[in-house]
């Protein structure tokens, strides 16, 4: 009696539904908005003219504003400039001015990476003396520097295969701590790899903030001084680990974008090693102690780590901190659907705005055109979905799979007691597997629809569609609300 009892609770427990995430206040913050839909129609229609004109009656004009743009940057690196400066805007405008002249006529898409490169160094190296905590600063920053980004990014897709090169380099820092080439780059211990997976969890993460990006994870580079490499990272599947090169990059990566403190900062200067020991702290601790996976994202919990915080906190014991300005999450669509996936932190570390850090260096980016593309297009549908959740559609998840998850996730509960790891992971609950399960499945019936859409466009115009085209291509995917 008592055993059929018994039985017929468990039974009862799998088949309760889940309680509704709780829902979190968001980060008192404002969420950017570029706001330019009339300047992007503008810029695909100038790109398609030029393309049926052809180049000859348009070099000119790229050389006059290739010429403005670096009469600024030189202004830019003579000296502080306040982030209000006008000659900043002009900046951002000539930048979005010379970019579909350069899809159209890709002979100069080295001259226009060159620019950008300049510029990003220039930039980042100026707003070291700025408060980056300040909103209409970080605005500033984050206007030129993606906005260069989604400049160049839309050239080299329109550009043919052979004219963009994987590995585009970055300013070159030295650094004296030990190294290894890697992929035709030499890499430096304390190096930060700013990366960009191919699941629809890593688009909301990148997309998923304030100020969208174009990265979801954060790895820590280790060299010993015999040159065995090794990465430090945090998976959600297993927590934080250790892993080779060759296997950090084997994971799917749409991006990998290397990292490096400027070597003109005061603590390189006490100490040129500094970045070799806050590797080194990094990998000391994950192999003395198991460290879970930090769902909820508090950067500030030694305890358990996300993948920032495996690099924020050694440099911050170190005196180096990093995130000057906390990736924040201020719409109430976007915190809540984070929410039910089990973060709980909305003002955080986050991968994307680490590009922006004054302290650190793009070094170099890896990027192919396939990769690229799909990035775009995932970036598009999440974005879409998002703005579909602040019309009120939820993360939902199928209800028929929840008592079998719920065993799973006692099996794996058993298996984490003994240091194993089970089909659902460390910290997160059988709940929010199935609604990660649920935006998988979206994301990806909403982008058989859109690459559909995609080839249709191809056909018609001859050239891969922009952004603003692809997102407006999810949309019409998106329903609201969802009744889920």
């Amino acid at each position: 009696m008592f055993i059929g009892l018994s039985v017929l609770g468990l039974m009862g427990w799998l088949f309760v539904p889940a309680s509704s995430p709780a829902t979190l206040p968001p980060a008192d913050a404002t969420p950017f908005l570029w706001d330019q839909d009339e300047l992007w129609s503008t810029l695909e229609a100038e790109f398609g003219a030029t393309r049926n004109a052809g180049c000859a009656n348009v070099n000119e004009r790229i050389a006059l504003e290739f010429g403005r743009l670096a009469d600024a940057i030189n202004w830019l690196e003579a000296g502080d400039h306040s982030p209000g400066d006008e000659r900043l805007d002009a900046i951002e405008h000539g930048l979005f001015a010379v970019a579909p002249l350069v899809a159209a006529c890709p002979q100069h898409v080295s001259s226009m990476l060159d620019i950008v490169k300049r510029l990003r160094s220039a930039l980042k190296r100026t707003s070291r003396s700025w408060d980056i905590r300040d909103e209409a600063t970080r605005e500033r920053v984050y206007r030129i520097l993606y906005g260069a980004r989604m400049a160049i990014e839309e050239i080299l897709l329109q550009s043919d295969v052979d004219v963009v090169p994987d590995l585009m380099l970055g300013t070159d820092v030295p650094s004296q701590t030990p190294s290894v080439v890697a992929n035709g780059l030499r890499v430096h211990s304390g190096d930060i790899l700013v990366s960009r997976g191919g699941a629809p969890v890593s688009a909301l993460i990148a997309r998923g903030n304030d100020y969208p990006g174009n990265f979801s994870h954060i790895a820590l580079l280790h060299v010993s001084e015999q040159q065995e490499v090794s990465v430090i990272e945090a998976h959600i599947e297993v927590g934080v680990t250790v892993s080779t090169l060759e296997q950090y990059l084997a994971d799917t990566k749409l991006r990998i974008m290397v990292l490096r403190l400027d070597d003109s900062l005061q603590q390189m200067h006490a100490d040129p090693l500094l970045p070799h020991r806050a590797a080194t702290a990094a990998l000391t601790e994950v192999r003395e102690r198991h460290i879970p996976y930090d769902f909820a994202m508090h950067y500030e919990d030694p305890g358990k780590k996300f993948c920032s915080e495996v690099v924020s906190a050694p440099y911050a014991d170190l005196g180096v901190e990093l995130w000057e300005g906390l990736t924040t999450m201020s719409s109430s669509g976007t915190t809540a659907w984070l929410s039910a996936l089990g973060v709980e932190q909305f003002e955080t570390h986050g991968p994307s705005d680490l590009e922006y850090d004054p302290k650190l260096v793009v070094v170099a980016e890896w990027r192919d055109h396939e990769a690229l593309f799909d990035d775009h297009v995932d970036n598009a549908i999440i974005d879409a979905m998002l703005e579909g959740a602040e019309a009120g559609n939820t993360v939902g998840y199928d209800y028929r799979y929840l008592p079998m998850v719920r065993i799973m996730k006692a099996y794996s509960l058993l298996l984490n007691a003994f240091g194993r790891h089970g089909p659902v992971p460390e910290g997160m609950s059988a709940a929010t597997a199935l609604r990660s399960k649920w935006l998988d499945d979206q994301h990806q019936a909403i982008k058989a629809e859109v690459l559909m859409q995609v080839d249709a466009f191809r056909d018609k115009y001859g050239y891969e569609p922009p952004y603003w085209q692809l997102f407006e291509m999810a949309r019409t995917q998106v329903d609201s609300p969802d009744p889920h």
